[in-house]
């Protein structure tokens, strides 16, 4: 397992970074670096002995961030920003259906499970809908307001169920 990114290289940030308890000072949860931004590796390590971890110092931030390997790009890969992130919950604007079957009504609440940054026609995103997981490109879909980001994607029959 031998790091990809060396010391002093500048790297890029994919996903939103937050603190998940082991940022000092800072809550659970609270954004730390926003995906895009540039930092520069300043120690490698690992996790587990099977994940490489970076401990990267954002210019901006002014902070050091520890990120996976998979969280980075080099400085000279190519960066597409996206509307969404990897977890972010959203909205379908339009009805999705595939081969004619209709998946998901518009309103329909998903989550993102990848971000496809390199495709020809622009982002798409695997979306989780409840009993299907459709590729979707970035304009079919619309923020989900902050206060209604928690919680499950219900199962189609768990939604049937309340309503009965």
């Amino acid at each position: 397992m031998l790091p990809r990114f060396q010391y002093g290289d500048t790297v890029r940030v994919t996903r939103n970074a937050r603190n998940d308890g082991t940022f000092p000072g800072k809550e659970i949860g609270d954004l730390l670096v926003r995906r895009g931004s540039m930092g520069v590796v300043r120690d490698v390590g690992s996790y587990l002995q099977d994940q490489i971890i970076y401990s990267v110092y954002f210019f901006q931030e002014d902070m050091i961030v520890g990120c996976r390997e998979e969280e980075l790009l080099g400085e000279d890969e190519t960066w597409v920003e996206s509307k969404f992130e990897v977890r972010e919950k959203v909205l379908c604007r339009i009805t999705l259906a595939v081969g004619g079957e209709i998946r998901a009504t518009a309103g329909t609440k998903g989550e993102i499970m990848r971000v496809l940054r390199d495709l020809p026609g622009g982002v798409q995103y695997h979306l989780h809908v409840p009993g299907w997981v459709l590729q979707v490109p970035e304009n079919a879909l619309e923020a989900l307001p902050l206060d209604q980001q928690g919680g499950e994607i219900e199962p189609e029959d768990a939604a049937a169920e309340e309503d009965a």
